[in-house]
């Protein structure tokens, strides 16, 4: 067992999310799923309570908790892309999917999880600092999806 795992609350599809997220994310797979052993507040005995899965490597658990908690921006995944084919693939699996777009490369999935599709040109633009930053980060507010090619523009000047 993981020292420390992400526990995401779902309402009652972690197992339908965890197969989503295998599917969609590279060094991402579904592991055990847990059934409750007895009827709860929001279930039955039977009823899936947690998915164990990984998402491009990082442990997490769903837990299937009812309605009670929601998914906000205050938690997001942030994946790194190479390049806009990776960006394009990703970000539209999770639009395509029930999802929604957003501002600066954010997106949120079916289940209300944010995600930060980032290219790495981007991160590098910001780490760089100064003018090349700057550049970047007004080319970046613009973008709903980010564009990896006028990213790159904005970084030549």
């Amino acid at each position: 067992m993981n020292k420390n795992t992400i526990c995401l609350w779902y309402s009652h599809d972690a197992e339908d999310a965890a197969r989503f997220y295998a599917k969609t994310f590279p060094d991402s797979a579904v592991g055990a799923v847990r059934r409750a052993p007895s009827d709860y507040p929001d279930g039955k005995a039977g009823d899936v309570l947690t998915v164990e899965f990984t998402v491009c490597g990082i442990p997490c658990i769903g837990l299937n908790g009812g309605d009670t908690f929601k998914h906000s921006e205050a938690f997001s995944f942030q994946i790194a892309t190479e390049d806009q084919a990776e960006t394009d693939r990703l970000w539209n699996a999770i639009v395509g999917n029930g999802g929604a777009e957003s501002a600066c490369g954010w997106c949120k999935d079916k289940w209300g999880l944010s995600w930060q599709i980032t290219p790495r040109v981007l991160t590098e633009a910001m780490a760089a600092g100064g003018a090349t930053a700057k550049r970047a980060f007004d080319a970046m507010m613009d973008m709903g999806k980010i564009d990896v090619a006028k990213i790159e523009a904005a970084v030549r000047g």
